[in-house]
């Protein structure tokens, strides 16, 4: 790799890699970016020439990750785009997790996302946890078929800014009500967030929900707007 290039020029290519994709040298995808490096080998120089973890991860990995979450959102790229976005965070993270451990690099803060109970589909839930985790949130994924319970016992283990409900029919989403007046009794300051297919702002203010968004970035950009990194 050219170690000629300068710390802001690492760190907006590493932010286009993300957004690109593009996980290392040897990735066969994009097509017009094969043989250059990826996220792997500039997030490791970015490293070596001592720039803090937090700076890879704020000033390229976060950008990164908000352009691809605004592009989707903007119907300009679709769930497979993503995904190959997510991939490529995942790697410059698994670099970086070493310095999460050892606490030199802190993300935003926990979030819950769950499916709710009845409801088998997780590729909505999955797509904001994407989303969310390339945002710099920690998110607990607590699957799917979810009862409030379960959700009781995560927030009660962890200290969370926020839970993200999700359903996809009609049926399911009826659950929420009941799950969202569980999670106000014992957590009533907490924000809840719901989504998927069938809802509205609508069904959100009667079943009062803190927010309804209808894509992954909305709820990072809440998230974003109204909690202070640690």
């Amino acid at each position: 790799m050219n170690s000629s290039f300068d710390e802001p020029e690492l760190l907006t290519k590493l932010a286009y890699c993300i957004d690109r994709g593009k996980v290392n040298s040897s990735s066969k995808f994009p097509a017009d970016l094969i043989g250059l490096p990826g996220v792997e080998e500039i997030t490791s120089e970015l490293l070596q020439k001592n720039i803090p973890p937090k700076t890879i991860l704020d000033e390229a990995l976060l950008k990164g990750m908000s352009k691809v979450g605004e592009k989707f959102r903007d119907g300009k790229i679709f769930i497979p785009d993503v995904l190959i976005s997510a991939k490529a965070m995942n790697a410059a993270m698994d670099i970086l997790k070493p310095y999460i451990v050892k606490g030199d690099l802190k993300l935003k803060g926990k979030v819950i996302l769950a499916t709710v109970k009845g409801d088998l589909h997780n590729i909505g839930k999955n797509l904001v946890k994407m989303v969310l985790e390339g945002g710099g949130w920690e998110v607990i994924d607590l699957g799917i078929d979810v009862s409030s319970e379960k959700i009781i016992d995560a927030l009660q283990m962890n200290e969370v800014k926020a839970v993200g409900l999700s359903a996809l029919l009609t049926t399911t989403m009826l659950n929420m009500r009941d799950i969202v007046s569980d999670i106000k009794k014992s957590f009533p300051d907490l924000p809840v967030c719901v989504g998927g297919a069938p809802l509205n702002k609508k069904f959100a203010d009667e079943i009062k929900a803190g927010l309804y968004s209808p894509d992954p970035q909305g709820f990072l950009d809440y998230l974003n707007s109204n909690f202070a990194l640690n």
